[in-house]
């Protein structure tokens, strides 16, 4: 007779919840943002960095640094373009309709905007500025609707056409800079002229010493928008509905081309926008390294601020903070620019692992094992 022995062996189960917790739904950000300094500080331990001092460097000295002075205002100047951005780009990611490409659309309407300035120079007008404006809205916006047209007319993915178009984009900007745009009095450098020195096309400081410029305010006005939008319009509505429940909404009368040529169309415009008033005022030039990456990261904006767009403008100086202080991290402390860069990956990756709390609760289970 074999005699048998059974014990409980304690095993960790994911259980959905009825409908997602509200409390995580904003928790999850804060606890992102904590697990990715924890994970951020051992990263730069590896490198042979004092980790705290790595994270203060990020965090604390651009606020409350003995420069700070100098450095606040660029949260200003570094958050205004990713707000802008991630705000169009959440209508869209709310409705089911995957922009992954804001970064041509940012580099197109750039491109269309500094055109405008470049084909009146030098002549001094006030509506030169207003016209850089529209054409960078048309430029970025046109370029997200050839995804948006691809997809109706033949079943593509908005995914992969809109992300494809960002290396097109990015030749298209290497071809200008060092073609059509080149600055003829730049001694053979690629490049434009300085935007910056041309009056009628600089996009200056509002406030001096501030960092608010025309860029800031439309980012402000993108927000309260898009808030608007969701919370008190109709076409709000369908785009929420569209995502959260499809089926449903087809039933109740949304058209689904109609949400994807809107979607794209703007989430193109203000990338379009972001990229015009970026080039007119803090880079101040067309150049082949233009881009910085502000598409991709509005991504991680987006999602950081829970496609909110109160959210976004939180989360969007929070990405500032961190370009801000990985800079001075790098030049005070020598840490390369890939660890920043994988440090900010960190906080999405950590995001989409903690969302799962939204959804989903974790219960203790017990076994019986003989």
């Amino acid at each position: 007779f074999y005699q048998k022995e059974a014990w409980a062996r304690a095993m960790l189960k994911l259980e959905k919840r009825p409908q997602p917790s509200q409390l995580w739904t904003w928790a999850t950000p804060v606890l992102a943002v904590l697990i990715t300094m924890v994970a951020g500080g051992a990263l730069f331990a590896a490198l042979g960095q004092d980790p705290v001092a790595a994270i203060s460097t990020i965090f604390w000295q651009p606020l409350f640094g003995e420069f700070a002075f100098y450095y606040r205002p660029q949260l200003l100047i570094k958050g205004a373009p990713l707000v802008l951005i991630a705000t169009g780009l959440s209508l869209g990611f709310r409705a089911g309709i995957w922009n992954i490409g804001a970064e041509g659309q940012y580099i197109v309407g750039a491109l269309a905007g500094a055109g405008v300035a470049l084909a009146f120079y030098p002549a001094e007008s006030a509506l030169i500025f207003p016209l850089m404006v529209l054409a960078g809205a048309l430029g970025g916006w046109a370029w997200g609707m050839i995804p948006a047209v691809l997809k109706l007319r033949f079943g593509t993915n908005e995914i992969l056409v809109s992300l494809m178009l960002v290396y097109v984009a990015e030749q298209l900007l290497a071809a200008m800079a060092l073609g059509l745009m080149k600055n003829p009095e730049g001694r053979g450098f690629p490049g434009s002229r300085n935007l910056r020195q041309y009056d009628s096309a600089h996009n200056a400081e509002l406030i001096t010493g501030t960092g608010m410029h025309w860029g800031v305010v439309a980012a402000l006005i993108a927000v309260i928008f898009a808030y608007v939008l969701l919370s008190r319009h109709l076409l709000g509505y369908h785009i929420r509905l569209a995502g959260q429940a499809p089926r449903a909404a087809r039933f109740a009368g949304v058209r689904p081309a109609r949400l994807v040529l809107f979607c794209l169309g703007t989430s193109g415009a203000l990338a379009g926008l972001a990229g015009l008033f970026e080039v007119a005022g803090p880079a101040g030039q067309v150049s082949i390294d233009f881009n910085v990456g502000y598409g991709f990261t509005a991504i991680i904006v987006a999602f950081l601020g829970r496609l909110h767009p109160f959210g976004i403008l939180l989360a969007g100086l929070l990405m500032a903070l961190t370009y801000i202080g990985g800079e001075l991290a790098q030049s005070n402390m020598g840490l390369p620019a890939a660890a920043i860069q994988l440090f900010q990956g960190m906080l999405l990756f950590f995001l989409l692992a903690v969302d799962l709390l939204t959804n989903y609760r974790i219960r203790l289970a017990t076994k019986e094992v003989a």
